[in-house]
């Protein structure tokens, strides 16, 4: 579903990635875990097309994401770590309008819009301004405008951050209710939401990945939980 070949990208003399290879199926659930500063947001603008990769390459469904960013954009959704909410409108009216920037059928839009709000458990909030609402709210909303077309791939960054513990537990289920429906990429610093989500852990460190297992591989080698393990294979990689 996801091929991703000798993913590099430089800042001027800075390299914030360094060569990533990685692949990934239909439907699995992979979070990308690294330290503030790995890599992770880097990596996920290059996948949905919104930053071009200095060299190597990156394929969704056999589609080229360089060469083909608009039909690239029609089988991902994605939600950056700041969700792209205008406060002026109520939740349907910027539901419809996503659905519209994102050529959704006329005749499949209020489908679509039901949908998503009963998949994202906000029809109570259909009717209300998006700048009245908490943030967990807020957070389902990007959710909803990210499979608003019913993407193939959904590409999440940092998806629970700032949220108070329910919202957390809130968003996490509505991230776990999507599993076999789409392929999922979840990028994140906090140990628990891989724990809790993900079937498989990158983890990324200074622009390279130094782990690709499944998180149950993972944590039965090391026989540890996953805050143990992240900080053993980070400081077995100092070391080398």
């Amino acid at each position: 579903m996801i091929i991703a070949k000798q993913v590099t990208k430089y800042f001027g003399g800075f390299a914030a990635l360094k060569g990533i290879s990685f692949e990934i199926g239909r439907g699995e659930i992979v979070g990308f875990l690294g330290q503030n500063g790995a890599g992770k947001t880097t990596l996920m603008r290059i996948l949905t097309s919104y930053l071009p990769a200095t060299s190597g390459g990156v394929f969704i469904a056999g589609v080229d994401v360089a060469k083909n960013s608009l039909a690239i954009r029609k089988k991902i959704g994605y939600l950056p770590e700041t969700p792209p909410l205008y406060t002026n409108m109520t939740v349907g009216d910027y539901l419809k309008f996503a659905a519209q920037l994102k050529d959704v059928p006329i005749k499949q839009q209020r489908i679509q819009i039901d949908k998503v709000l009963t998949e994202c458990n906000i029809k109570d909030v259909r009717d209300k301004t998006i700048g009245t609402l908490s943030k967990g709210y807020k957070q389902r909303v990007g959710i909803a405008q990210a499979i608003i077309n019913d993407p193939e791939v959904l590409i999440l960054d940092e998806p629970t951050i700032g949220l108070d513990p329910v919202q957390i537990i809130q968003v996490r289920n509505l991230i776990r209710s999507l599993e076999y429906k789409r392929t999922v990429i979840l990028s994140t610093h906090i140990l628990s939401e891989i724990q809790q989500i993900a079937h498989r852990v990158l983890i990324i460190k200074s622009g390279e990945i130094i782990v690709d297992r499944s998180l149950e591989e993972l944590l039965s080698e090391f026989d540890s939980n996953l805050e143990d393990t992240f900080l053993r294979l980070h400081s077995a990689k100092e070391n080398q």
